[in-house]
């Protein structure tokens, strides 16, 4: 892992305006549910985000496979 690649939620949540802060707060919340466990990474009390495994979770969030046609 690269350090250069932690975010913190605020940082992620300008980085990528599709999400806002209390949806990757939520998502956090109940990461242990959703496989955004996989992405986080906790430090004393403060918790970043791996962004290079936030892109891989996100990938996988895909309703279809990425060379399905649309029909």
């Amino acid at each position: 892992m690269d350090y250069t690649d932690l975010r913190t939620v605020k940082q992620l949540a300008q980085e990528a305006p599709f999400v806002t802060e209390s949806t990757l707060r939520w998502w956090i919340y109940h990461a242990n549910s959703n496989g955004f466990d996989t992405v986080l990474i906790k430090i004393g009390g403060r918790v970043y985000i791996d962004k290079h495994a936030f892109n891989k979770w996100l990938e996988g969030q895909r309703l279809a496979a990425p060379d399905s046609e649309a029909a």
